[in-house]
Order: C-alpha cells, then sequence, then structure tokens
C-alpha cells in the first residue's frame, strides 16, 4: 500500500514541476512514507528523521514531509511537537498537506503553484486518473491498486485499524478507471490490495449470501481491461474467503492461481486470544476448499510466533500445521506489542526474544525444506514467466504461482511473457532458460 501511495505522490509533484532526486541531500523536497506495523520498522522511521535534521538545519528551505502510518489517522501535535523540522504531516492516502504547502510556498514551476491545490484533489484514490512517474511509464510491469483502506476487524496484535482508520472500499468503477490507466501506459500485472481484501465491497451490499457485488465481482470485471495479462490480491482472511471468489480465481485466465491467506497460529487457544474468529481446523478445511476448486494454485500463508501466552505445545500445532499443510510461502514474524492494540493493553508479553527468535528459524528453516522440495519437482520444466526487469545481469521475473525465476539471454524480455525451461532450483527462487 505504502508502494502505491509513493507512486501515486510522485505522479502528483511531477505534476507540479518537480523531478526526481538521485539522493536526498540534493531534494528540495525530501518526503519519508512510514510502516509501522512492526516496532523495529517504527524505530527505522525514527532513526531516518533524526538524520534529516541536519539538513533542515543546513539548509532550511528544504521540505519535510512525513506520511503514512506513523501520521495514521490521529491529530499530529504530538509529533510536530517531537520533530519540529517536519513541515508537513500527512495521513496514509492523503499528500494535500504536502501539495497544499508546496503551494503556498510557490515552489511548484512559475504559473503552476496555484495547481498544486487541485493536483491534491486529482491525487484521491477515489479519482482514478493515476499518471505513473516519467522514470517509470512505459517500464513498470507490475503495479499495486488499493481497493480497501484501513481495516475494522482488530485482531488483538494488529495496529492498523488505529493508524488507518476503519475499512471503506474504492467504488468499482474507479477501481477499473486507474487499472485502465495503467494498462495504458504499459502495465501487465496488477495487484488489489486490502487489510481483508475479500471483504471488499462490503459498503455497498456485499455479503457471503450476496456475494456479486464482492471482490468476484470486481475481478470479473477487471478481466476485461484491455492490456493487462494477470491480476493478484491480497490480503485475504479465512473467514471471508467465498466460494464465489474461489470459483472467479479458477475461471478468470487473468486471475492468477495465487492466494495469500494467514495462519497466524496453528493453536487454537492462540488464535482465540489474537481475536482472529476461526480455529486451525477451520484453516486445514479451508486450504483443502482452495486446493479442490483450484488446480495447480499456490498458497501463502503469515504467522506469528512468540505471541502473548504461547507455549512451547502451542507453538508446536503451529509447527505441525505448517509441516502438515505444506504451504508454498509462509512469512514469519516474531510478535511485536503495538502500542494502542488489545495485545499490549491486556496481554504480558512473556516470550523471551531468544525463544520468538529460535521459533521463528524453527519455522523458516522448515518452510525452506518444503518449499525447497515442492520447487525441484519443477526442474525441467517450462514455466510462464513475466519478465518484470534486470537484476545483476539477469532477467527476471514472477510465474503465476509467483514463484521468482531467474534466466540469461541477450534480447528485450521487458514486461513479455516468456516461457523458461527451469535449469536449477532452490527454496526462494528457479533459474533457467527461454525456451525456442
Amino acid at each position: 500500500m505504502n508502494t502505491a501511495d509513493s507512486r501515486r505522490l510522485a505522479s502528483a509533484l511531477e505534476q507540479i514541476g518537480f523531478a526526481p532526486a538521485g539522493r536526498a541531500e540534493a531534494a528540495d523536497v525530501v518526503v519519508l512514507n512510514t510502516c509501522v506495523v512492526r516496532q523495529s520498522a517504527e524505530d527505522k522511521v525514527y532513526g531516518r528523521l533524526g538524520s534529516l535534521r541536519p539538513l533542515k538545519e543546513h539548509r532550511p528551505d528544504v521540505v519535510i514531509g512525513l506520511m503514512g502510518c506513523l501520521v495514521g489517522v490521529r491529530d499530529p501535535a504530538p509529533l510536530r511537537r517531537r520533530f519540529p523540522w517536519v513541515d508537513a504531516f500527512m495521513p496514509p492516502s492523503e499528500p494535500g498537506p504536502l501539495l497544499e504547502l508546496l503551494a503556498e510556498r510557490g515552489l511548484a514551476d512559475e504559473g503552476r503553484a496555484v495547481e498544486a491545490v487541485d493536483v491534491a484533489r486529482r491525487y484521491r484514490l477515489q479519482e482514478g486518473d493515476l499518471i505513473l512517474p516519467a522514470h517509470e511509464r512505459g517500464r513498470l510491469v507490475s503495479a499495486y491498486i488499493s481497493i480497501v483502506l484501513g481495516c475494522s476487524h482488530a485482531c488483538a496484535y494488529c495496529i492498523i485499524p488505529y493508524r488507518r482508520g476503519p475499512e471503506r472500499s474504492r467504488p468499482a468503477g474507479e477501481i477499473l478507471a486507474e487499472a485502465q490507466a495503467l494498462a495504458a501506459q504499459g502495465v501487465k500485472e496488477i495487484t488489489l490490495l486490502g487489510q481483508i481484501v475479500d471483504r471488499y465491497g462490503l459498503e455497498t451490499g456485499f455479503s457471503r449470501k450476496n456475494p456479486v457485488s464482492g471482490l468476484a465481482g470486481l475481478l470479473r470485471r477487471l478481466h476485461d481491461v484491455e492490456g493487462l495479462q494477470r491480476i493478484r490480491f491480497l490480503t485475504s482472511h479465512p473467514n471471508w474467503m467465498t466460494d464465489e471468489l474461489l470459483d472467479a480465481v479458477a475461471e478468470l485466465p487473468k486471475v492468477c492461481e495465487h492466494i495469500e491467506v494467514p495462519a497466524q497460529a496453528g493453536d487454537d487457544e492462540v488464535l482465540a486470544r489474537m481475536r482472529r474468529g476461526y480455529t486451525a481446523g477451520d484453516y486445514r478445511r479451508l486450504i483443502a476448499r482452495i486446493r479442490e476448486r483450484i488446480p495447480n494454485v499456490s498458497i501463502a500463508t503469515d504467522v506469528i510466533v512468540g505471541f502473548p501466552g504461547e507455549t512451547a505445545a502451542q507453538f508446536q500445532h503451529t509447527y505441525d500445521l505448517l509441516a502438515e499443510l505444506r504451504l508454498d510461502k509462509a512469512h514469519i514474524a516474531r510478535y511485536s506489542p503495538r502500542p494502542q492494540t488489545l495485545a499490549a493493553r491486556h496481554l504480558p508479553d512473556d516470550v523471551a526474544p531468544e525463544e520468538k527468535e529460535r521459533r521463528r528459524k524453527a519455522l523458516d528453516d522448515l518452510q525452506a525444506h518444503i518449499v525447497g522440495e515442492t520447487n525441484a519437482r519443477l526442474l525441467a520444466q517450462t514455466v510462464e514467466v513475466l519478465v518484470e526487469g534486470k537484476k545483476k545481469g539477469r532477467w527476471w521475473g514472477r510465474t503465476r504461482t509467483d514463484r521468482l525465476v531467474f534466466f540469461d539471454d541477450e534480447r528485450d524480455w521487458q514486461g513479455q511473457l516468456v516461457q523458461v525451461r527451469v535449469t536449477w532450483t532452490g527454496p526462494w527462487s528457479l533459474i533457467g532458460e527461454v525456451e525456442g
């Protein structure tokens, strides 16, 4: 979501005459777009803000902006007092304060400063008339589109509802307009984003009994966008994964056979303390249902280790769940208490840091073994890769099931679908050669 917001802000700044700077010290405007899902991420923001203070003291004309979840939807007054060298404080997905400040100070191109307020209005996610930044136009292959903003589920550990506000869905027409604009500028793949993406449309009548106006219906409309070749979505919640959504993935050729649905834990007592709303048995049945309805699907999950009160036996239940289900990807995180959340207010952080790390590593090692074996079955097979660019001289892209593939070739494959024969497999990537 921050990547999508940053791209929009770069576009808005270019529309009023700014251009990218190679480094912060050479810029007229510096913006930090922030994430605070974990304490480590928030600590990095504080460190970077501190490093910008000497720049502001040396060049008082530099405009420094702070955007995203650190600002959140709350009153920024405490942040203003703590960081007086920051000029503009912007909630997630809302650059208006910065663009209006630039207009007031006349920092845009001559004759265009008054346009900044209009640009701020056009920027808002409800508009959908995105123009990619110049350096990405015609080169950007895969882009994000936020379709659900905020969250109202309030898991015990999650700070998102407090920083991004309550859940609200963007109108389908505006999402379609944004997808069309991206495709017209060369984007081949879009990923639809939401904290619980499969709750899309709740405000407009979507429910388990009326799924047509939800994500499944939106996917069917996006499938007709000319120029798009692939569509993905994340992140889902086990309680909102409807059969209609799974059928849309199975039936629509452009929608990739990849589902991201977090388990977070494999023990029922831990899941109840997390306020996830399902049991480990429910999750097992969901995975079976996904695999039954979508042939050759890949499934990714998220897991938190060391949640308050998690015993060694309860952790073992999570380990056993991953060992049993053999999912294609698992994002493992150590529990980090976040302010305002139910867990931080009422549950003691009683698992030692060293034990959290041991549990994280155990799951990481398990998943590396599982994915290594899964990927090994692709050796000598041919996979379809959407090429996103070059890294260290090699072309790279992803399969429909979100596997990373590298290959060498002298031809220009940027943004193209290519058939690659796999010659090497590892747990995190594949290497191959172009067929034909």
